[in-house]
């Protein structure tokens, strides 16, 4: 029996779902959170290794002697060195699209807040602000429809895909851009794009693309100057598509009317990301995949990825 280590497993399961699908197939591990000082020592006698965010380096591989499959337990791969992993032939598999669903509709959430400022007046509201009103009601900032605004959408892919149906729905324009464009998908309230023209004309932009060392910090000062004034930013890809000082920048100028984030360039979020201080942003703690029911999927199919692996099957492997 192969002996299998999960480096992270509070944050998929804090103790709601259960572990039986890996448990069924090794002598299972589980810590809660790995020090990156301690990860090499608790792959050392692991055949399987599973992690969400504990990044594994190619020193922790090296001194991992039994160490032949890397189970990301999500759709990123920045946390592992794959080079490495190939030159040790380790397997390495993820798990994609196991929530689009979930985090489109966080992200639709994020974009909601911002146009309709529910949290802001529902507290006005419990702490007695609406009591002592001579009026029926009260606004503290401004509302804004969506139907008739444009939308970008970088990244068409399952998430994209979900929010651009929903955001048309609600009578928006979509402008979207994406490596491998599906002429299928075109309509009179869709339509592909290149990057200066999404920013051009998006009144709203959303963020559902993976962070490549090609476009890191893609969203910095000399996008944002393309875009109209009075952009709203939705991110809950990753953090490191946005430059944080320059956003702040705008945010701070008007240049960039509001921003909603689920991510940050550093997780957990350092004291002095200068989002923190920004007006008109709201920010979130990486959680628009944490909805009970799409961890559970997410800890089916990466069992179902080893249960493939221990059959001499890939099943979503990347290296």
């Amino acid at each position: 029996m192969k002996k299998i280590v999960v480096l992270d497993g509070y944050t998929l399961n804090p103790g709601d779902i259960s572990w039986d699908a890996f448990s069924e197939l090794g002598e299972l591990v589980v810590y809660d959170r790995t020090d990156p000082k301690l990860v090499a020592a608790r792959m050392a006698d692991a055949e399987i290794v599973l992690t969400n965010k504990t990044v594994i380096l190619r020193s922790d591989m090296e001194q991992a002697n039994k160490l032949e499959y890397i189970g990301v337990l999500a759709t990123g791969l920045n946390i592992v060195d794959l080079e490495a992993a190939r030159a040790n032939g380790i397997v390495v598999t993820n798990v994609a699209s196991y929530g689009p669903e979930a985090v489109s509709q966080y992200a639709l959430a994020l974009l909601l807040e911002v146009v309709s400022q529910v949290g802001l007046h529902s507290a006005a509201v419990l702490k007695g602000a609406w009591q002592t009103q001579e009026d029926f009601a009260f606004t503290l900032a401004p509302l804004i429809e969506l139907k008739g605004k444009n939308c970008g959408i970088v990244g068409l892919g399952a998430i994209g895909r979900q929010t651009a149906a929903v955001v048309q729905a609600l009578g928006m324009k979509v402008y979207a851009n994406t490596p491998n464009p599906d002429p299928a998908l075109e309509s009179d309230s869709l339509r592909f794009v290149d990057l200066p023209t999404l920013y051009e004309n998006a009144d709203v932009i959303f963020l559902h693309c993976p962070l490549t060392a090609e476009n890191e910090r893609f969203i910095n000062r000399e996008s944002i100057a393309q875009m109209r004034d009075g952009v709203i930013i939705i991110n809950n890809a990753r953090g490191g598509l946005i430059e944080e000082n320059d956003l702040a920048e705008a945010l701070n100028s008007g240049k960039v009317y509001a921003a909603a984030v689920d991510v940050a360039s550093s997780e957990p979020i350092n004291p002095d990301n200068p989002l923190l201080k920004a007006k008109n942003i709201f920010i979130t703690p990486h959680i628009s995949w944490a909805a009970k029911e799409t961890r559970e999927r997410l800890m089916k199919m990466a069992a179902d990825n080893l249960k493939a692996y221990f059959n001499g099957k890939d099943l979503n492997r990347v290296v």
